[in-house]
């Protein structure tokens, strides 16, 4: 067995095939469902409840900075939704931006001036996939026009300079830069993951992108030379099955969390790594 996997459990059970994870600051563990529901869990995985639900099908969610609200992806709604944390209260964010109408809103990420910087699927087998941006205020544009082979997963580079997004079908990751006046920079393919199909990604402290992947069940690791090794793999596919987004948690933010698409459990990963803080976690 992957020594790592002997030290994964299943953190969560009970849930309905959740493709997101995201941790609160408070130590809670959130995520959604394929029929729209939102997911609380406890710091200790005993609890999991229902807070939300949108009626669709959630794919990536992010919490703001200082955690004030969750954005969430909907393919089955295409759109985004605005979750407020302290009523529960859900409010639809936008349906698209810069006269693009969402297809498959994937997954969301903001940076520290609350920019939301979201990606835009486009469609199955066709190289049309974007990069929308969106201002504290809710304004919308269409910030990089790609055209990208199916854009998934998104992480903020740890200086707010760059961003790297998954494109599941080429596969592998690409960055693009973030230049002074925000506007979209340079782009260039920083990884190929070959006979795979990369989901979700997160940096740790260090600069290293973790990517999860739905096929194979597999976390890649990609030094900041760009060197891709395995830190995780579970060909049974019991602990990870599927894994689609990643997100570090814990007391010491160094356990890895994986919502399993093909099952019904978030997964907990003791990795010993700790993980880059997001602007949800710092004050």
């Amino acid at each position: 067995m992957d020594p790592l996997l002997e030290k994964s459990v299943v953190f969560a059970d009970g849930l309905d095939h959740p493709e997101c994870v995201a941790i609160h600051p408070d130590g809670t563990v959130w995520a959604g469902g394929e029929a729209g529901q939102i997911y609380r869990i406890s710091q200790d995985g005993s609890t999991v409840e229902e807070v939300a639900n949108t009626g669709g099908f959630i794919l990536g969610i992010a919490f703001s900075p200082g955690a004030k609200w969750l954005a969430i992806c909907d393919l089955g709604k295409k759109c985004l939704w605005r979750l407020d944390l302290d009523s529960f209260k859900l409010e639809m964010y936008a349906d698209g931006g810069g006269g693009h109408k969402f297809n498959i809103p994937n997954y969301a990420v903001f940076d520290s001036d609350e920019n939301l910087y979201v990606t835009e699927s486009g469609d199955f087998r066709k190289v049309i996939g974007k990069l929308l941006k969106f201002d504290k205020e809710g304004n919308g544009e269409i910030w990089h026009d790609g055209p990208f082979n199916f854009t998934n997963g998104l992480a903020m580079g740890p200086d707010e300079k760059f961003l790297c997004t998954v494109v599941s079908f080429t596969p592998g990751i690409e960055r693009i830069m973030i230049d002074d006046d925000g506007t979209a920079g340079n782009r260039e393919m920083y990884c190929t993951l070959p006979e795979s199909v990369p989901d979700g990604c997160a940096f740790d402290a260090d600069g290293n992108l973790y990517v999860s992947c739905y096929a194979p069940n597999k976390i890649y690791k990609i030094e900041p030379d760009r060197t891709a090794t395995v830190l995780i793999e579970d060909w049974e596919a019991h602990t990870l099955s599927n894994p689609t987004n990643i997100a570090f948690g814990g007391p010491n933010l160094d356990q890895l969390f994986t919502a399993n698409l093909g099952r019904w459990h978030i997964t907990k990963i003791d990795a010993g790594i700790k993980g880059l803080a997001l602007v949800s976690h710092k004050s």
